[in-house]
This record gives structure tokens, C-alpha cells and sequence, in this order.
């Protein structure tokens, strides 16, 4: 019992876990949890929802810890042994999923509760349980023949491990390469700060001069400063070319494999594609669906993308006579065009938005809003020293969550901004088991003169991952597998991309925004001037969302069968969204995590439905005051603490009184 992972524990004990504990924990916790669903499956009892489909979802707790302590190690602080585990221990974890979704005797049990579940009595929880519980057997081959379930497990089995190696390949690319200058020159345009990081880069690689890399705080603020077109050339080459260089790290093959296999499961289970088979347990329900919203979107997103790409390419050309506008000039420009029409610049307002006093502020927010409290721990282990904890408590001092905080760059941590939890909130015993959320970003750390100052980009990611984890810390539910974000794909971005909606908001600026030298507050003309410029260039970044929400149905909405060329398929998917001319080295496919290493494929379209779904719901808080208790009790007890224990759009109408309207959205976004 040397294995601390093994030993009941409550808060991850990060600092006494080794890698060499993993393996056994692992093998350990799935054989006492094929003994669980064993004593279910095998009972001599007559079944029933307690016996059968509580206790499955009660099943397997150590296992989860055991996973989810791992698998987000894996994304925010990886090196070569945990990618090795990662990739021997995800075939074993989705043999064990199949062995139970395809157990005939405990798939017998929970049908014959299913059959009987009008008669049941069932609480809406109960009820939703068993309807996922039996949908999650049937969808995973459970009325399957058996040469059909052999075959089933094969493919789980093999795309578990595509997936690793996809992810692998990503952050192997992007730790490779390096951008090293020597003349200063070439960072003509790089504001101080970013001169800075780039400089105490080199040096912490005992290099002279500048690093510039693909991590996003060295990569975007170079794309969109920096003079040097040659050299934004190479670096947005560099970026979007991960994956797609025909070596040992190319992802091509990869994601053909993948597109494949899940197609061929979907037929398998008796669907037309991998995103029929999806879209089944989502709001929008098809793929029909899915194109009909995009084309909606982007009939009315088109014009106003055109107008504001013209409107760009005569800037380029009438400040620097370019004559075909790239890929690589965009954030450059754009940023040059925003500083003229609204004379405001991410390095102006940077210096108000202090690292720890956005997070202040978002605290300060969600007090506000649903009366939480915030208290800064520091006797909660943690896997890096950059993490930061914290106990939240509601107003009558009970605990409503743990909290970590990950928000620099580094080695062996993957790109981008995440939630994700270490414990899930569930009711067993009559307690109310409180969860441990995790927020995971990439901002830039501290200098020797600077703190850490995000752009107001950076300021809205992390507003957003918050409301990701207000979804979790607020859950209250009775089942582990209803509670926080287990909802529907496109439900699940509303409680982060709602939150966004205050950063543009006074009242709350006035909460946060402070000069990190004087404590001046942000000049309210700025305020203004982020509010006038939210909807800049608004059509050309729906129409970039809306370009990836294609592809993404391209690779799963038919046959990928006959797809021999991943370029290809990629410009056709992009044809009626492209604006700037295509760069040939270049290619988004080899490197889109979301859909072929995350859990977006078919799905991607769920940003945008959530957008709808958001400024709708901010309308709601707009009329009545953005911290309206009545509106923010409202939205707590039907969208944050619900979970997935019923149908969201019961939910949602529930919190606003009404189905979510398209045109919030577009008059936001400035396109009506």
C-alpha cells in the first residue's frame, strides 16, 4: 500500500506520486472496478435503478481519480515516461470501457430497468441516468453480434492510441522549433515587454540574443508586431505546418486513420456517419442541422467578412504598398487598422491587466454574481510550483469547490487554455461531495521587470475557462456521471462564454482594470473603446470559426474513404469561407487537437450555437443589470448546478422563459 495512489486520498497527492506509481495503479484500480460491475452484473437480485444503475455509475471511483490525476498531468506537465504510459495504458482503459459496455449479463440487467422506466416513479436525475446509462451500452455495440463487438473494441483500441500519438506529434513540433535572432532589428515593432520574454527566453536556453516560439505568448503577440514580414512569414509557416512535414512527426496518415475508423464505427452501430452517430446526443440532433445553422451564419457573416478583408487589404496597401495581402499579415495589420480607428492598443492596455488582479476580478465577479468566497491556500499539494490553490466557500462558509490555477508555459505542458477536474461533485452516503476543478492557460510569465500583464485576448480566455469551472465548483447533483460539465457538447461552452460578456462590461472592469504601477483605474474612454471595438472585424473571425466548424464536418459528416489527400479535403471544406490566398506548407488539419485529439469532432459547430445560446442569456442579464441577484440565482439553479440532469434546452427555457434567439447574436456581433 507504498502507492499513493492507491491510498485513499481526497486532494491528489501530487508530490508523492512517481512516475513508476501509475502502471500499477491503474491495473490495481480496474481490477477492483471489474469486481464492482461484476457483483452488479452477477446479482442474484431482480434488478432494479439502486442496484443497477446508481451503483454502475458509482462504479470504478478509484479508477477515475487514478485517470483523471494522470491524463491532466499529461496535458499540463508530460515528459517521456508519462507519454510512454499514456500510450500502453489507453488501449488497457478502452479494453476495460468495452468490457463493460459490451458485458452481456449487466447490459441485460440495465435493459430490463430501462423497459420498465415508465413505471419507475424515477426523479428527472433518475430518469436522465437511466436513459445515458442505456444509450451509452446501445451506442457503444451492446445489441451488437458478436463478431461485431470484436471488431467494435479493435477500433477503440486503436483509436485511443492515434489520438495520443496525434496530441504527441503537436507538442513534439511545437517544442522543436525555435526562431533565434541576434539582430535587433528583426524585432522592430515588438513592444518592450514581449522583447523581454523573448530575451529571457535565450537565456533560460543559455542562447545570446532572442527566442521566438510557437507557444502562443511568444508566437501571437511576433505575428501581430513585428515589421518583418519575411520573418512572420516563416514563424506563421512554422505554426501551421505542425504535423504536415512528411517525417516521423507527420500527422497526415494519422487523422485519415482516425476519420476512418470512426466512420466505420459509426456504420458499425448502424449510423450514416461518424456525425450522425454524435450528433445524436446533442442539442442540435443532426448533421443537417448542424449545416443549415452554419449556412445561416454564414450568409450573414459573408458580406460583412468581405467588406472588412477589402477594407484591410487597402490599409496594407495604402501604409506599405502590399499587393496581395497573406496569411501572415493579418494580425499585423489588423492590429495597425484597430490602434487607427479606435486608438487602441493591446500594449496600452496591458499594463491594466495585471495577472493576479484579472484573477481578483473574476473572483470578485463570481461573488457577485452567485456569492462565492475565495481563499488562498497553500496546503493543498501540487504537481508544479507555478500552480496556485484555493478553497471556495459560499456565504454561509461551507466549501463549495477546490480550485488549482495553471497559467504559464512550459515545457511539458500542450498549448491553449482548458478546465478539467480532479474530483467530480456526486451525494454519497448523504454527503455532498464537494469537486476539485482545474483551470489550465498559457499566459506570459513575469519578467525581471514586468509582472505578468495579459492582452485583453488573454483577459477574455480567462473569464471564459472560469465559467468552465464555475460549472463544475457549483454542480449539485446526485450522480458523479450528470454532475458539472457532463452535459451535451453544445451546451457546455454557455456557462464559459457568457462569462466573457463581462470583460466588456464597466461595472465589472471598474472591479479589476487597475495600472499595475500607479492603481490608477482603466480610463473610462478605454472602456468604451473596448466595448466600440468588440465587434471589429467580426465577420472575419465568424467566418474563420465557421471555416473550422466545416472542416470538421467534412472529416465526419460522409465516407472519408476516398480521401487521399488531406490538403485537398481541406480546401474544399474551406472553399466557401477562404478570404486570403492558401499558403501550400501549410495545413490545419495535421494540427486540430480539438477534433482529432479532443472531444469536438463533430462538434466544433458547438462554439458558435453556444454564442447564440450566450448573447441571448446576456440579453436576459443586460435588461435586468449584469449582477442582478434574481437573474444570477436564476441562472445558477437551472444552467450551473443542473449539470446534465435534463434536457439543457428544458434548462435554458426554464432560466430565460424562452427558446435562444439568432438575432442576439447577430446584433452583438454587429452583422444585422
Amino acid at each position: 500500500m507504498n502507492n499513493p495512489l492507491l491510498t485513499p486520498f481526497d486532494t491528489a497527492p501530487f508530490s508523492k506520486i512517481k512516475n513508476e506509481h501509475f502502471m500499477p495503479a491503474f491495473l490495481e484500480s480496474m481490477a477492483q472496478a471489474r469486481q464492482e460491475i461484476d457483483l452488479i452484473a452477477n446479482a442474484s437480485s431482480a434488478p432494479t435503478f439502486e442496484n443497477t444503475i446508481a451503483a454502475l455509475d458509482f462504479a470504478g471511483q478509484q479508477l477515475d481519480r487514478v485517470s483523471s490525476v494522470f491524463f491532466n498531468l499529461n496535458s499540463a506537465e508530460t515528459n517521456p515516461e508519462i507519454q510512454k504510459i499514456a500510450q500502453e495504458v489507453s488501449p488497457l482503459l478502452s479494453e476495460f470501457s468495452n468490457d463493460i459496455m459490451l458485458n452481456e449479463s449487466l447490459f441485460k440487467r440495465v435493459k430490463a430497468v430501462y423497459e420498465q422506466k415508465d413505471d419507475l416513479n424515477l426523479t428527472k436525475e433518475e430518469y436522465t441516468l437511466l436513459d445515458k446509462k442505456y444509450k451509452s451500452f446501445s451506442r457503444n455495440g451492446a445489441n451488437l453480434p458478436d463478431d461485431k463487438k470484436i471488431r467494435l473494441r479493435e477500433i477503440d483500441a486503436e483509436l485511443s492510441k492515434l489520438k495520443l500519438q496525434f496530441g504527441e506529434n503537436i507538442l513534439a513540433e511545437t517544442n522543436k522549433y525555435e526562431m533565434h535572432l541576434t539582430d535587433e532589428s528583426d524585432l522592430d515593432g515588438l513592444p518592450e515587454g514581449e522583447k523581454e520574454a523573448a530575451e529571457q527566453l535565450a537565456k533560460s536556453k543559455d542562447k545570446e540574443g532572442w527566442l521566438i516560439t510557437l507557444d502562443y505568448p511568444s508566437y501571437i503577440p511576433f505575428m501581430k508586431y513585428a515589421k518583418n514580414r519575411a520573418l512572420r512569414k516563416e514563424l506563421s509557416i512554422a505554426f501551421g505546418s505542425k504535423g504536415f512535414h512528411n517525417d516521423e512527426l507527420d500527422n497526415q496518415e494519422n487523422i485519415m486513420k482516425i476519420a476512418r475508423l470512426r466512420y466505420e464505427r459509426a456504420k458499425l452501430l448502424g449510423y450514416k456517419s461518424h456525425a450522425h452517430f454524435v450528433l445524436e446526443e446533442r442539442m442540435a440532433e443532426t448533421p443537417e442541422k448542424v449545416h443549415e445553422f452554419l449556412n445561416e451564419l454564414l450568409e450573414k457573416a459573408k458580406p460583412a467578412a468581405e467588406r472588412e478583408f477589402k477594407e484591410l487589404e487597402n490599409f496594407a496597401k495604402e501604409l506599405d504598398q502590399i499587393d496581395r495581402l497573406e496569411k501572415w499579415d493579418s494580425a499585423y495589420y489588423s492590429e495597425k487598422l484597430k490602434q487607427k480607428l479606435f486608438n487602441l492598443d493591446d500594449e496600452k492596455l496591458k499594463p491594466y491587466f495585471k495577472l493576479e488582479n484579472v484573477i481578483a476580478g473574476v473572483f470578485k465577479v463570481a461573488e457577485k454574481l452567485f456569492g462565492l468566497q475565495f481563499e488562498e491556500v497553500f496546503d493543498i499539494d501540487k504537481y508544479h510550483s507555478d500552480v496556485k490553490t484555493y478553497r471556495i466557500y459560499d456565504e454561509h462558509k461551507n466549501l463549495v469547490s477546490l480550485f488549482y490555477a495553471d497559467f504559464h508555459p512550459r515545457a511539458g505542458k500542450r498549448g491553449g487554455a482548458w478546465m478539467t477536474s480532479f474530483k467530480s461533485q456526486y451525494v454519497q452516503y448523504g454527503v455532498n461531495e464537494r469537486p476539485h476543478i482545474s483551470n489550465v492557460c498559457n499566459f506570459t510569465k513575469p519578467t525581471a521587470s514586468k509582472p505578468s500583464l495579459l492582452t485583453f485576448n488573454e483577459v477574455t480566455t480567462l473569464f471564459h475557462e472560469f465559467g468552465h469551472g464555475l460549472h463544475g465548483m457549483l454542480a449539485n447533483t446526485v450522480y458523479p456521471g450528470l454532475s458539472g460539465t457532463s452535459v451535451y457538447w453544445d451546451f457546455v461552452e454557455l456557462p464559459s462564454q457568457i462569462l466573457e460578456n463581462w470583460c466588456y462590461e464597466k461595472e465589472a472592469l471598474e472591479l479589476f482594470a487597475t495600472h499595475y504601477k500607479t492603481g490608477e483605474l482603466i480610463p473610462m474612454e478605454m472602456v468604451e473603446k473596448i466595448k466600440e471595438s468588440s465587434t471589429f472585424q467580426e465577420g472575419m473571425a465568424t467566418l474563420r470559426q465557421l471555416s473550422f466548424a466545416l472542416l470538421d464536418m467534412s472529416w465526419h459528416g460522409t465516407d472519408p474513404s476516398d480521401i487521399t489527400d488531406v490538403k485537398e479535403q481541406e480546401k474544399e471544406a474551406f472553399r466557401d469561407t477562404d478570404l486570403f490566398p492558401d499558403m501550400p506548407e501549410t495545413c490545419m488539419s495535421t494540427s486540430f487537437a480539438h477534433i482529432f485529439q479532443g472531444g469536438y469532432s463533430s462538434g466544433y459547430y458547438s462554439y458558435k450555437w453556444a454564442e447564440v445560446l450566450d448573447a441571448d442569456a446576456f440579453a436576459y442579464f443586460k435588461e435586468k443589470g449584469i449582477f442582478n441577484k434574481e437573474v444570477a440565482t436564476k441562472f445558477k439553479e437551472h444552467i450551473l448546478s443542473k449539470g446534465g440532469t435534463e434536457n439543457p434546452m428544458d434548462l435554458y427555457k426554464r432560466f430565460r422563459g424562452a427558446e435562444p434567439k439568432i438575432e442576439a447574436l447577430l446584433e452583438r456581433a454587429g452583422l444585422i
